[in-house]
């Protein structure tokens, strides 16, 4: 009997669907108040810390199993982005540390544009939708560091508007590849790749 005979075969779910709806949902909410709808509240902190963050690192563990190295970097990333942001905001807000200013708010920010602008190169071998969410994603995260260098508050109305098609777009991604896994067929085209 062969070796491989033995191997064990994976029959995970398919954990995109879960990481896209997390980071996009999430995203979206948070952009509703970047644009100004209503104040930074614990709908987003909880959505940061549960949804946007945990269920993201559970989708990238779950990413590695199916080898996939792209989905395992950046939900397991953006999982922790969600996490690190409620903690800078919350830590403040207990004592634990100081408040962190703009400029350094402002490279953090940046440096999760940078990370993100890498990951979009990433898209172009996987599918459209994805290349729209990363391309939007690193516009987003460009456009709140600017705006945290500069202090142009006008600037944070306009980027919520951004964020808010970013993260819909994350939505559009996650449903199709769940829609379309369900009914074995296209429902909601995301465009692959051909190369």
């Amino acid at each position: 009997m062969a070796i491989n005979e033995y191997a064990l075969q994976d029959r995970s779910a398919n954990p995109a669907p879960l990481g896209l709806l997390g980071f996009g949902m999430t995203t979206v909410l948070l952009n509703i108040h970047n644009a100004g709808f209503f104040e930074m509240n614990s709908m987003i902190f909880a959505m940061g810390i549960f949804y946007g963050g945990i269920a993201q690192i559970i989708a990238g563990i779950m990413e590695s199993k199916k080898n996939n190295t792209f989905g395992f970097t950046a939900f397991i990333s953006y999982g922790f982005f969600w996490l690190t942001l409620v903690g800078l905001l919350v830590m403040p807000k207990l004592g634990w540390v100081a408040a962190t200013d703009s400029n350094a708010m402002a490279c953090y920010l940046g440096i999760w544009g940078l990370f993100t602008l890498c990951l979009f190169f990433g898209t172009f071998k996987i599918s459209r939708a994805l290349q729209v969410v990363f391309g939007t994603l690193t516009i987003l995260f460009f456009l709140l560091a600017y705006g945290d260098a500069t202090g142009d508050t006008s600037l944070k109305t306009f980027t919520g508007y951004e964020g808010i098609f970013c993260g819909a777009s994350a939505i559009y991604a996650g449903i199709g590849a769940l829609l379309n896994e369900v009914y074995g067929k296209t429902i909601l085209p995301l465009g692959p790749v051909h190369s």
